[in-house]
């Protein structure tokens, strides 16, 4: 399997993703045109896992995580609520 284009679930949903299929970042009201590449993936795993949502994100809202072998996270991930 290549990962210019491939297909995952996601929440449930089967969407489309790989370095060529272009989208926007996931963050509300950012326009930045991104792909669905593993550059942009919020966590390790495409689909999410218990660490990353698994949505894709511009450099602008993708940060790196402190703890080796999580990947980049989004803001809602980096920062965990509370219980």
């Amino acid at each position: 399997m290549g990962y210019a284009s491939y297909e995952i679930y996601r929440n449930g949903e089967k969407i489309q993703a790989g370095y060529s299929v272009e989208t926007v970042c996931e963050e509300a009201s950012c326009e930045e045109q991104i792909d669905r590449g593993l550059a942009h993936l919020c966590g390790e795993t495409p689909g999410g896992d218990e660490h990353g949502c698994g949505g894709y994100f511009c450099g602008n809202h993708l940060y790196m995580s402190l703890t080796e072998g999580i990947g980049d996270l989004c803001g809602r991930c980096v920062t965990p609520v509370p219980a």
